[in-house]
């Protein structure tokens, strides 16, 4: 959750350390800090707020040092604040952390019997101040001692002040990498933090340890033997890091949707049909399969609600829905012939790669659909499809979403196949109606100005509902998530049929309601569920297909997508499900790319 940049070269390193955080701030930003390497030995300044609070303190407290790290934090232990903000410093160290250490209240327990004394809230502390215990001169034997007694996932970066010019880096469940310039070496949790200055980077593999010199990096197991790692280079571009003329990064990846759907599914298709032999899927994989579980978090969840419906209406494929950080201990019914997706933008999620570790504890086969290669979950998982989605900085997932629904209809359809549900024109007919539907992504972006316009009346709502049917409920649900995550408007999603059990009498003059209305067979009955909301005083403002308009006293604002077949209306609608969170945050002030409480990567269960 919190992000991670060390580096030592021949730059200063408060420069290097600061640009890499604000790249990383989508990572966590209640509170950031730096530690560096001065003449008088480690010298470190933080503060509670944005990574821009971090760097005003500096301009009245400058360090000069051509070594250092530093984070930005997402608070999981203690409240945001100048002294639960890392890095953590002791007498002979510091050092900052990303990750959850579970028992962390037993070590403080038996630090304190030991005459150690804490001036933090947090589990990073305890970390520091154990390691600081066992550290006599070797920062390799006291890092082992460490690792020996600390329980979790984390990633660190640490250094000695014994050992100025170096940085030591650890992971274990938490992501990081070392990378490499002319200039010289870094540590980080995610490659955007180093892309304006090398696309050459290592990726640490789980239980591994790095040395950071200027000129040099070295890798050891955590048994202190050395490991010898390949150079990598990053398809990344700064430039795809960027906001490019935009205003928000969310807005810039909404309008990238097209590109990502059509990178992502265009390697997939073969003479107009779909085909994995890339991703080491052969056709008879998809034979071995009798039920599908499809296990994620948050937006990737409702990525595969809309999935389930798909693979039920192409591939007359039974799926169970899970949400990861259940599935471990719903106790699931698992069969031999059972297969486990899980989706992930990140790769990182924890809940997700437990649910994932679990299956395969089961002897049950998993297949991943991620978007970041060599990421914890697309190495561990038996089969892995990427999302070329390319990189995505607001917390708010857009074109991750998109990619991830796009994959799912091309699975739907070579299930379809397998199964015999659909016959090879007919696969083909899809395939390029859903190409075609990409295409007309760009046409849905005329909606813009309306939902703008629209946006600008729900800035004032105390509550809102989104409602639908079938594939419409599925969509409403991420377009609720959309809303309350950056607009902080309370707001849910119901099937539509489902309201008149309860939820009917939250609605009050003027609620507003978002209908979606694009599911041809369920249309007549959403409606009927719209006029209900009307007749109490409900607003409505119905995001509907041509051939779905509701009658002009049902609804209040009206939303119309472009023609498209019904079953390929999910990919459209997303477009003005993200136009009106994405205004209406802004309407309300809201820091869109950073909403209050979030943040991108969710390494922490």
């Amino acid at each position: 959750m919190c992000g991670i940049i060390g580096y030592v070269g021949q730059s200063q390193a408060a420069e290097c350390l600061l640009h890499g955080l604000g790249c990383l701030e989508y990572r966590g930003y209640d509170s950031a800090g730096i530690s560096v390497f001065e003449q008088d030995g480690i010298t470190t300044v933080k503060t509670k707020g944005r990574v821009a609070d971090l760097a005003a303190a500096l301009k009245s407290q400058p360090v000069n040092s051509k070594c250092g790290i530093a984070h930005t934090r997402w608070a999981t232990h203690g409240v945001p604040s100048d002294v639960n903000a890392h890095p953590h410093a002791t007498e002979k160290l510091s050092l900052v952390h990303n990750g959850i250490i579970e028992n962390y209240m037993e070590l403080k327990e038996m630090l304190k019997n030991q005459g150690v004394s804490f001036v933090s809230q947090t589990d990073t502390e305890v970390v520091a101040r154990l390691l600081d215990l066992y550290y006599e001169g070797d920062p390799m034997a006291a890092i082992k001692k460490t690792l020996e007694k600390i329980e979790g996932s984390y990633a660190l970066g640490i250094l000695f002040r014994d050992f100025p010019n170096r940085v030591y880096g650890v992971r274990k469940g938490s992501p990081l990498i070392a990378a490499v310039s002319d200039d010289g070496s870094f540590l980080a949790s995610d490659i955007p933090a180093v892309l304006a200055y090398t696309r050459k980077y290592y990726l640490m593999e789980e239980g591994e340890i790095c040395l950071l010199s200027e000129d040099d990096v070295k890798f050891f197991n955590f048994d202190g033997e050395a490991v010898e790692k390949q150079l990598l280079t990053s398809a990344l571009t700064l430039q795809q890091a960027e906001k490019g003329g935009y205003e928000h990064f969310m807005l810039k990846e909404i309008y990238e949707q097209p590109t990502a759907l059509r990178s992502t599914l265009s390697p997939r298709i073969s003479n107009g049909m779909p085909c994995f032999v890339r991703d080491g899927i052969h056709d008879g994989f998809f034979e071995e399969f009798d039920r599908l579980h499809i296990v994620a978090c948050g937006s990737a969840y409702y990525a595969g609600c809309v999935g389930k419906h798909l693979l039920g209406k192409f591939g007359r494929l039974p799926v169970e829905m899970q949400i990861a950080s259940e599935f471990r201990y719903c106790e699931p019914v698992l069969d031999k012939r059972d297969l486990v997706i899980i989706i992930s933008q990140s790769g990182e999620t924890a809940d997700s790669l437990a649910a994932l570790r679990y299956a395969k504890a089961k002897g049950i086969k998993t297949l991943a659909i991620v978007n970041v290669a060599a990421s914890s979950i697309a190495r561990e998982a038996d089969y892995v499809i990427y999302t070329y989605a390319g990189p995505e900085i607001a917390v708010a997932t857009t074109k991750g979403f998109a990619v991830q629904v796009g994959v799912l209809y091309l699975l739907s359809f070579q299930w379809a196949l397998a199964r015999k549900t659909a016959d090879a024109d007919t696969v083909k007919a899809n395939v390029a109606a859903l190409l075609d539907t990409v295409d007309k992504l760009e046409e849905a972006f005329k909606l813009n100005e309306s939902c703008e316009r629209i946006a600008k009346t729900l800035v004032d709502a105390q509550s809102m509902f989104y409602i639908g049917r079938g594939q419409d409920y599925s969509m409403s649900l991420e377009g609720a998530l959309k809303l309350k995550e950056i607009s902080y408007i309370h707001c849910e999603a119901y099937a539509a049929g489902e309201l008149k059990h309860g939820t009917i009498s939250l609605i009050t003059e003027g609620t507003p309601v978002i209908a979606m209305v694009t599911d041809n067979r369920l249309a007549a009955k959403t409606i009927s569920n719209v006029e209900e909301v009307k007749a109490r005083g409900g607003r409505i403002i119905a995001i509907c297909t041509e051939q779905n308009i509701p009658s002009g006293d049902a609804y209040d604002e009206l939303i119309v997508l472009p023609k498209t077949e019904e079953a390929f209306a999910p990919l459209l609608a997303i477009v003005p499900l993200q136009l009106l969170a994405y205004h209406t945050a802004c309407a309300k002030g809201c820091d869109v790319d950073k909403p209050r409480n979030l943040a991108k990567s969710v390494t922490v269960e």
